[in-house]
C-alpha cells in the first residue's frame, strides 16, 4: 500500500509538469504529413503512374529505390491516401494496402495478410501457401476494383524467395473484375538482383529513385514537425540546424533527424528542462547510437555473437593489462573463439568463415577491422571496437546459448597476454 501510494504521489507530480510537446507522434516515422516537404518531384511522379487507376485501369509496377530516411515510405503513402480519396470522390474503386516486408517477412504472411483485407479468415498458419493465395485472388475478384500493393522494404520478403512476388506480378491475367498493382520500395538498389528475372522484368516496369535530403532541406522538415509536435518557445533556436546538420552526415537520412528532436525533448522533458538545447542534442545522439547498437547486437546469429564476444573479452584484456598499443588479430580471436565454442558446446566455424563474419560486424559498425600487412608472415586484420564494451557485454549475455561464459574467468585461462 505505502508503495501504491508513492508511485501515486510520483505520477501525479509528473503530470502536474507541463508537457513540452504538444503531439509527439509527429516526430515518428509513422507519421504522414499532409505536406511532403522536398517531394514534390518524386510525389507528382508516382501520382503520374497511378493516376491510370482512376481510370479503371491497371498502373504499371514500380520499383522505389533510396537511402533509409529519403522520404520513400512518406511519400507513397501519402500519394496512396490521396488516390483512395480521388476513387472515393469519383466513384471508383481503389484500394491501397500497405504491407512492412520487415514484419510481414514471409509469402504465407504476406497473403494471409492481403486476403483478411478482403474478408478472409486465414489462421497465421497451416494452410497450403497456394490455397491461401486463391482465396485472396477470389476476395480481391468479387468486385470491379484496382488493388495497390504497398511493399515496404521489399527485399527483406525477396530473402525468403520470389514466389510470392511470381505469382502477385502476374495475378491479373486470372482476374476478371479486379487488377493489381504492386510498388516494391527499398533502401538496397541491388535487391533485383536475386530475382529472377521474369519478376525482375514485370515488377520493375517504372522505377524511381530517391537523393538524399541535404542539411537545407532536413532543417525544413523539422520545422515543420516541430510546429506541430512542440510547444511555443520550448526549442532552442540552435537545438533543429544541430539536428539538422548531425543527419546529413548520415546520408541525409530524416529519420535520424527526426529521431534526434523527439528524443531530445524526452531528455529534456525528464529532467524537468523547460528549454530543450543543444546539450539535449548530444546526449540524444549518444543514445539513439547506443539503442540502434544494442537492437543490431540483439538480433545477430549466435555465431556472430561468439566471434563478437571473444573480441570484447581480448579488448578487456588489452585494457586491464594497459596495453594501449598491443592490437588484437583475427588468428587471437580465433583462437579464444574456439575455447568459448567448447565452453557452450557449440561447433567450431573455420577460420575463414570466422573472418568473414568479423568483416560482417565490421559492416554493421560495431567494430573496426583493417587489413596490415605482415610480411612474409601475411596479412592480418587489426581489430577494435566502435562502441561500449559494457552495453555489448551485456547484449551478448541476453542470449542464453552464451550464459554460460558469463562466470567464465576469461583473464587465467586466454594465455595470450
Amino acid at each position: 500500500m505505502i508503495m501504491t501510494n508513492s508511485l501515486n504521489n510520483l505520477f501525479q507530480r509528473l503530470l502536474e509538469n507541463e508537457s513540452i510537446f504538444k503531439d509527439k507522434d509527429v516526430l515518428r516515422h509513422s507519421y504522414t504529413p499532409d505536406v511532403l516537404v522536398h517531394r514534390d518531384e518524386q510525389t507528382e511522379e508516382l501520382a503520374t503512374i497511378l493516376v491510370s487507376a482512376l481510370r479503371g485501369e491497371t498502373p504499371s509496377n514500380i520499383l522505389i529505390y533510396g537511402k533509409t530516411g529519403t522520404g520513400k515510405t512518406a511519400v507513397t503513402r501519402y500519394v496512396g491516401k490521396e488516390l483512395e480519396n480521388m476513387g472515393e470522390k469519383m466513384g471508383v474503386k481503389c484500394c491501397v494496402i500497405y504491407v512492412n516486408c520487415e514484419v510481414v517477412d514471409t509469402q504465407y504472411r504476406l497473403l494471409a495478410n492481403l486476403a483478411r483485407h478482403f474478408g478472409e479468415e486465414i489462421p497465421t498458419t497451416g494452410l497450403p501457401t497456394d490455397y491461401v493465395f486463391n482465396k485472396f485472388k477470389e476476395a480481391l475478384d468479387g468486385q470491379e476494383q484496382v488493388l495497390i500493393v504497398i511493399l515496404d522494404e521489399i527485399d527483406k520478403l525477396v530473402k525468403k524467395g520470389d514466389d510470392v512476388l511470381y505469382n502477385l506480378s502476374r495475378i491479373n491475367s486470372g482476374l476478371k473484375q479486379a487488377r493489381v498493382s504492386i510498388i516494391g520500395v527499398s533502401n538496397d538498389l541491388k535487391f533485383t538482383d536475386f530475382l529472377d528475372p521474369r519478376v525482375k522484368s514485370s515488377l520493375g516496369e517504372e522505377e524511381i529513385i530517391y537523393p538524399p535530403y541535404d542539411a537545407d532541406q532536413i532543417r525544413d522538415i523539422l520545422y515543420q514537425r516541430a510546429e506541430i509536435a512542440y510547444n511555443e518557445n520550448v526549442l532552442d533556436g540552435s537545438v533543429i540546424p544541430m539536428c539538422a546538420a548531425l543527419a546529413a552526415q548520415e546520408h541525409g537520412d530524416a529519420r535520424r533527424a527526426l529521431d534526434l528532436l523527439r528524443v531530445s525533448g524526452e531528455i529534456a522533458e525528464r529532467r524537468e528542462d523547460k528549454l530543450v538545447t543543444e546539450l539535449h542534442v548530444r546526449i540524444a545522439q549518444d543514445k539513439i547510437e547506443v539503442d540502434r547498437v544494442v537492437e543490431v547486437i540483439r538480433t545477430l546469429p549466435t555465431q556472430s555473437k561468439l566471434v563478437l564476444f571473444s573480441i570484447v573479452t581480448l579488448n578487456t584484456n588489452v585494457l586491464s593489462q594497459n596495453l594501449s598499443s598491443q592490437s588484437i588479430t583475427t588468428g587471437e580471436v580465433y583462437n579464444i573463439y574456439r575455447k568459448f565454442c567448447k565452453v557452450v558446446d557449440m561447433d567450431i566455424l573455420t577460420n575463414r568463415r570466422v573472418t568473414d563474419l568479423i568483416s560482417e560486424l565490421d559492416m554493421l559498425g560495431i567494430i573496426n577491422a583493417i587489413v596490415v600487412s605482415k610480411g612474409r608472415y601475411g596479412r592480418t586484420k587489426e581489430i577494435s571496437l566502435s562502441v561500449s564494451v559494457k552495453n555489448i557485454h551485456d547484449v551478448l549475455l541476453d542470449d542464453y546459448k552464451l550464459r554460460p561464459l558469463q562466470n567464465y574467468n576469461h583473464s587465467s585461462k586466454i594465455g595470450y597476454f
